[in-house]
């Protein structure tokens, strides 16, 4: 026997967004599992709850900001923090999950569950799916919790749909082809757009199109742009873009 790796979307910003299944899920797990970004953080590290060194990771930590405030009792759990950096280099991402998933593997053996929490929605560009499709190979069980996607709720926010009767929807990572993006049909949803923007709205320009954008949607700091004019050049990492065809 041995434990279950669940995969937990804590939505997109808002705590009121979180699901009841996510909320049961977390309560219920042994280790809550932090995915770390820091470069400060080269391997993998399971603690109790008193490890004090490791209080500046769950501050930098988006999605445990997000549960904490109606989960207060996750501060108490044993915690596996993760390196989890964000780095082009495969062979190198290679090394780091492989390292990562043998010390959860560890945990599960232990026949203890463990909730690696993430941002909106696990099967959407989630880095816990490194994790989840090494530890499933291993022949562990795992679980995805669905949590609200980034793009629902920037819709929602904004007061409209992202799709009728047959239009299509094309989620698109900013990071790559964005002008080949462009050219594909119904609504674009650019994710992760902050870095691009300048080189996107010029594009958005030149075709014509009418673009808005939620910027830290459901967080401290949330803005919300309507016209494409307002976008500014510089925005923040948790920029999502939702571009249409001008219609009338």
């Amino acid at each position: 026997m041995s434990g279950t790796f669940f995969c937990v979307g804590v939505g997109p910003g808002d705590p009121e967004l979180l699901t009841w299944k996510a909320i049961s899920v977390l309560e219920q797990a042994d280790v809550l599992v932090i995915p770390v970004s820091d470069k400060g953080l080269e391997e993998p590290v399971y603690t109790d709850k008193t490890d004090v060194t490791m209080e500046k990771y769950l501050v930098q930590c988006m999605a445990y900001q997000i549960v904490k405030e109606k989960l207060p009792g996750l501060r108490e759990k044993e915690k596996l923090y993760l390196p989890m950096p964000m780095i082009k280099d495969k062979e190198r991402l290679k090394q780091i999950h492989d390292k990562d998933t043998a010390l959860l593997l560890h945990i599960l053996d232990q026949e203890k569950t463990a909730a690696f929490i993430t941002l909106g929605d696990p099967s959407v560009y989630s880095t816990c799916l490194y994790i989840q499709k090494r530890v499933k190979k291993k022949g562990y069980p795992t679980d995805l919790v669905p949590g609200v996607p980034s793009f629902c709720a920037a819709a929602a926010r904004l007061n409209k749909g992202l799709a009728e009767n047959k239009e299509q929807i094309h989620i698109i990572p900013a990071s790559y082809g964005v002008e080949e993006a462009l050219c594909l049909p119904g609504t674009k949803v650019l994710m992760k757009a902050g870095r691009k923007m300048p080189e996107v709205k010029q594009a958005v320009k030149r075709r014509g199109m009418e673009m808005e954008m939620v910027e830290n949607c459901g967080m401290k700091g949330e803005r919300i742009y309507t016209d494409i004019e307002e976008i500014p050049d510089e925005a923040g990492y948790y920029s999502l873009l939702i571009i249409k065809e001008k219609k009338g």
